[in-house]
């Protein structure tokens, strides 16, 4: 069984996060959009259970590789790059709306996750994280002396 690679840290680059340009939020709509080099986002699910928090990314065409992720208690980062295989012959593009290049998503987690307690598979095309919530400490009643 191959693993993937995750990077715990404390934060994430803050410069990588939100649309840098108008027509970045306009690119996953249409590529026809896109004026400067490609930077798609895979689709993603996020579902919780009361003890975990699970990621879906649809991320077909993919190297196991080139997926990087990067998670914090509070946060995870998913990065990696679809590489573009061209036409074996001279051809001209009819349609083209496959998007390849990197790729970058910072998704902030609805609860607090433990960090020792991640995993990541891998399968025809589809990421899964599964992150083990932090259990929420029930008020302790203290009493007056």
């Amino acid at each position: 069984m191959e693993y993937i690679e995750i990077h715990f840290s404390e934060d994430f680059d803050r410069s990588s996060k939100g649309a840098k340009h108008a027509h970045d939020m306009f690119q996953s709509m249409n590529p026809m959009f896109c004026l400067t080099k490609r930077i798609w986002k895979p689709q993603m699910d996020i579902f919780e259970t009361r003890e975990e928090i699970i990621i879906q990314a649809e991320i077909a065409g993919v190297e196991k590789e080139d997926i990087s992720i990067e998670v914090t208690n509070k946060a995870v980062k998913i990065s990696g790059n679809r590489c573009r295989t061209p036409p074996n012959a001279p051809a001209t593009y009819r349609l083209a709306e496959i998007q390849f290049g990197p790729f970058e998503r910072i998704l902030y987690l609805p609860s607090l996750i433990n960090t020792d307690h991640v995993t990541a598979s891998f399968n025809n095309g589809f990421l899964e994280l599964t992150m083990a919530k932090i259990p929420v400490q029930k008020p302790q009643k203290i009493e007056l002396s």
